[in-house]
């Protein structure tokens, strides 16, 4: 299966760096798989759908997934699945452009979006997105054992999610065998919100105080953050392994 890196989004807060939507695509047999889904084009013309965080994030037009989706060469109507690290604006948003495809998530994650919502998640899950008829698959439990002492539900062959709770009640990381852009086989790990400085997991890279201090705000569980981020430094060193994240700008290839 082969693998590309897309933006589906682009965000300019008014503190902090530019941050992007970062996705997969996984050309699967299937059909394409799009790992998150960034934005929306309806939320690019309606703002309003993204909730008072849009005032934090200003997402930027123009940038969707189903507009990366097309530039790459790809036609939209090819995605049969979208599968989600969790159920946030900024990564949810984008599969409602693709009426036809079924979305995949944790049962932990529909739940706490849908149907047992609690405290911030009031705010935090936006029902424009979630609030129409789409065909969910939603995962239970915590999967089958790993790598590295973590566990995995897959969710379709050579894609799996990895459950990461912490800055949601039901986060999973999203793992993929398959082909690189560079052609190179391996694993590529999308690690979704779990991390959002990549400097937690890769000690070449400098810290940014900024997006660290933004995901303790916005996590959901806080206490977990800090053993996510030294599992993903773990399958980082792995050489079979390369993660990435949604939002940190320095590990999208190229």
């Amino acid at each position: 299966m082969r693998v590309h890196h897309l933006v589906a989004g682009r965000m300019a807060p008014p503190l902090g760096p530019a941050i992007i939507c970062h996705v997969l695509l996984v050309e699967h047999p299937d059909g394409l798989v799009l790992v998150d889904s960034g934005v929306g084009r309806d939320d690019l013309a309606d703002p309003k759908r993204l909730g008072p965080t849009r005032h934090l994030l200003r997402p930027q037009p123009g940038v969707t997934a189903i507009d990366a989706v097309e530039q790459a060469g790809f036609d939209p109507a090819d995605v049969a699945h979208v599968v989600l690290t969790h159920l946030d604006f900024d990564h949810v948003g984008g599969a409602v452009d693709f009426p036809d495809a079924t979305w995949h998530t944790t049962a932990a994650e529909w739940s706490a979006a849908t149907t047992d919502i609690k405290g911030i998640e009031k705010t935090r899950y936006r029902q424009a997105h979630l609030g129409g008829s789409p065909t969910v698959r939603s995962h239970a439990g915590e999967g089958d054992s790993w790598r590295h002492g973590l566990s995995a539900i897959e969710v379709l062959d050579g894609i799996s999610l990895v459950p990461m709770i912490g800055h949601t009640r039901g986060h999973a990381a999203v793992a993929v065998q398959g082909t690189r852009p560079d052609g190179g086989e391996g694993l590529v790990l999308h690690a979704g919100d779990a991390v959002f400085d990549a400097s937690h997991y890769d000690p070449s890279l400098s810290k940014v105080g900024i997006l660290r201090a933004f995901e303790k705000s916005v996590a959901r569980i806080p206490k977990r953050l800090k053993g996510n981020h030294a599992a993903l430094a773990t399958l980082h060193a792995d050489p079979e392994v390369t993660v990435v994240n949604a939002h940190d700008t320095r590990v999208f290839p190229g």
